[in-house]
């Protein structure tokens, strides 16, 4: 791990900001994209780079903003990593976005976001939160094998269940779904029926499969070798150099996926469940006259 006071924090599409507290990763999933060299890392992925200005960027950002927006975190680097539990950035973070009154998007598959629901509750009662989760592996050995550095997916239900009973609305990553490990009917219906369970507002897949970039291609095909010999010469016959790995049950699984979400009221593509993630209400988009007077 290793410190950096950076330019910015905030990148703006459309009305919405992203931000990334850390660079890098410590929860080891094997599939990981954010390694690929086109990200440009020029530190270990494991070194984590702490962008330890990050809630002094964020606040004079925000106190800058006339208008309110969604602002979103953990696209490239998990908000919750180990580190998380000793520096807190991310929860300092949060509570300026509530100070400001802006909506929170926050990706993670870690449970220590259970440490901020709190303030994730209040941030939802006064502009928007929504919680999004991961969840790939249902079956626990197998999801030791994949994510090996952060909770199971199971406990990761339970994190759903607990936003569910403060009224959070959650979305689901259903990705990557790697081809001849865990594309199995049995696997996707489980975690769907969590899903449903929960209460979940979206779930985002954009096909049952994964994607393969240079530096996450070396890093995946290494972990298969240790872990399912044999299985990288299939994916070299099966797919070659493609980077987009769909499964070979991918039409069976996407049918699956759309008539559980069709039955049960759940965004199902990855266009609806991005607008339902930028979107904070018109009214809590304008800064009130007090807000006004007091910037």
């Amino acid at each position: 791990m290793h410190y950096v006071n950076a330019r910015g924090i905030l990148t703006n599409t459309g009305g919405y900001c992203g931000m990334n507290i850390y660079r890098g990763c410590s929860h080891g999933c094997i599939y990981c994209d954010s390694r690929s060299k086109c990200y440009r890392f020029t530190h270990p992925f494991e070194d984590i780079e702490v962008k330890q200005n990050a809630p002094e960027l964020l606040e004079t950002a925000l106190r800058s903003k006339r208008r309110k927006c969604m602002i979103g975190t953990g696209s490239m680097s998990d908000p919750y990593m180990h580190c998380e539990e000793k520096l807190c950035l991310t929860k300092r973070c949060l509570e300026i976005i509530l100070k400001y009154g802006f909506g929170a998007a926050v990706q993670t598959k870690s449970d220590r976001i259970l440490r901020d629901i709190d303030l994730l509750d209040e941030i939802n009662k006064q502009a928007k939160c929504v919680v999004q989760l991961t969840l790939t592996t249902y079956d626990d050995r197998l999801c030791r094998i994949i994510e090996p550095d952060v909770c199971n997916t199971r406990r990761r239900i339970e994190v759903l269940e607990q936003m569910q009973r403060r009224d959070i609305p959650t979305i689901v990553w259903l990705t990557p779904i790697l081809p001849f490990i865990n594309d199995t009917e049995e696997n996707i219906r489980t975690i769907l029926e969590a899903c449903v369970r929960t209460g979940v507002k979206g779930i985002i897949c954009y096909d049952m499969g994964l994607t393969l970039r240079d530096g996450d291609r070396e890093y995946y095909y290494a972990a298969l070798d240790r872990h399912f010999p044999g299985l990288t010469r299939k994916y070299i016959e099966t797919y070659g150099n493609s980077y987009e790995l769909p499964s070979p049950h991918s039409s069976e699984l996407m049918a699956l996926f759309k008539d559980i979400c069709s039955q049960n009221n759940i965004l199902s593509t990855p266009q609806e469940c991005f607008a339902y993630l930028q979107e904070l209400p018109e009214k809590n988009q304008q800064l009130s006259m007090f807000d006004y007077l007091h910037k």
